[in-house]
């Protein structure tokens, strides 16, 4: 085995909850390593969510890593629910006082921190497999891994972080009994697809239909992002890009003529729809962020969002730590978390189960879904509700 390496905090994942960690400690001179089992490629290249509440827009500005996405980012200022062939256009503006949404991909975060970590000396190591976190409840924990040449490879911290995901190994490497989980399994899941096709309406439109829940989104003034509600158990082969456009044109079009614009599909990817939380977010010197300690619907938009909530309230107590040698901030992580992570479980369980067809259901159901969104978009204090939830609440 090389030599031991040492550093402040390792952090396992390559994610954007993990590069915005080592960027914020370093901003606060905090020295972190970071490890990916993939590519650089690879987490580059992976299209996942495009929705920012205010407090990711906010933070990115804070972290001076905004740069294009206040070129290219693109801020809505509410959006639509459709149903019954009908859009009703919520605005969040007016009543969160200013705040809104931006659609900038996950992606896109990703390559901006990448070349902020790039410029600050220290890039993550990438292509590493079997990392193993040792000594959780020590004042040195290490960390051992096999980087990308097959050479073992060993970190000394004072703290690791766990941003690698649902199947990654840091929460696992809790040991049992130590945490509880909560789980939850939704009867659907999304087909999504990206098509070039300038998006044919300025905001994002979520849409109830007969045939089950559509929503039009974008990731560029060129790209749009659609996605259909289907069965858990649909295969990709199944659908044909003439029968995603007749299922999304059927959902979505309204009575007044508006429909998505249509173009060559690029990419078609199937997503299972769950709840996930674990309490305690913390073990010893081991701190879990983002998808590693919750996973929510897609429905709410809210999955990136969290974990950018986390990893900023870690680093300001990781900072706190390094300069005062105060613990407090760093005891109370999880509670904190674990409140804004219920919130957004409770609004991502409402969108999910308010906007998308149950196979069950009865015509009962299907009047009580109605009656819920003509409630919604008729009532201020609803209206006030839904938008506060959905730009989301300031970053603590």
């Amino acid at each position: 085995m090389s030599a031991v390496l040492h550093s402040q905090v390792v952090i396992v994942g390559a994610g954007p909850a993990g590069l915005m960690l080592s960027h914020l400690l370093q901003r606060s001179g905090i020295e972190s390593i970071v490890l990916e089992r993939e590519s650089a490629g690879h987490v580059v290249n992976r299209v996942r969510a495009g929705v920012l509440e205010q407090g990711t827009v906010d933070l990115m500005r804070e972290a001076g890593v905004a740069g294009r996405l206040d070129r290219e980012g693109m801020r809505h200022h509410g959006l639509y629910l459709s149903f019954d062939r009908v859009r009703h256009h919520l605005d969040f503006e007016g009543r969160t006082g200013g705040r809104a949404i931006t659609v900038y991909g996950q992606n896109e975060i990703v390559r901006d921190l990448l070349d902020a970590r790039e410029s600050g000396g220290r890039s993550p190591i990438f292509g590493v497999t079997d990392v193993q976190l040792h000594g959780l409840t020590s004042v040195q924990p290490r960390v051992t891994f096999v980087d990308a040449t097959g050479a073992a490879g060993e970190i000394a911290c004072d703290f690791i972080a766990g941003c690698d995901g649902f199947h990654g190994v840091s929460r696992r490497a809790m040991p049992a009994g130590v945490a509880r989980m909560f789980e939850r399994t939704y009867p659907f899941a999304w087909l999504g697809v990206l098509a070039e096709a300038p998006p044919s309406s300025g905001e994002l439109i979520y849409s109830l239909h007969d045939r089950g829940f559509a929503l039009f989104s974008m990731r560029s003034p060129s790209v749009t992002r659609l996605y259909l509600q289907v069965s858990p158990n649909e295969a990709l082969t199944e659908w044909s890009d003439d029968r995603i456009w007749n299922e999304l044109r059927a959902r979505l079009e309204t009575a007044d003529g508006w429909r998505p614009n249509e173009g060559r599909i690029t990419q078609k990817s199937l997503a299972g729809m769950r709840s996930f939380m674990v309490e305690p977010m913390q073990y010893g010197r081991l701190f879990l962020a983002g998808d590693a300690a919750h996973i929510v619907p897609p429905t709410g938009a809210k999955g990136l969002n969290l974990a950018m909530a986390d990893v900023k309230r870690l680093a300001t107590a990781l900072a706190a730590f390094y300069s005062t040698g105060r613990t407090q901030w760093l005891e109370t992580y999880s509670a904190r978390g674990l409140r804004r992570a219920w919130r957004a479980q409770r609004f991502s369980w409402w969108m999910t189960s308010t906007l998308h067809v149950a196979a069950d259901a009865t015509p009962f159901d299907r009047r009580r879904q109605l009656a819920d969104l003509e409630y919604l978009v008729s009532s201020e204090a609803a209206m006030t509700s839904l938008a506060e939830s959905y730009v989301g609440t300031v970053f603590d």
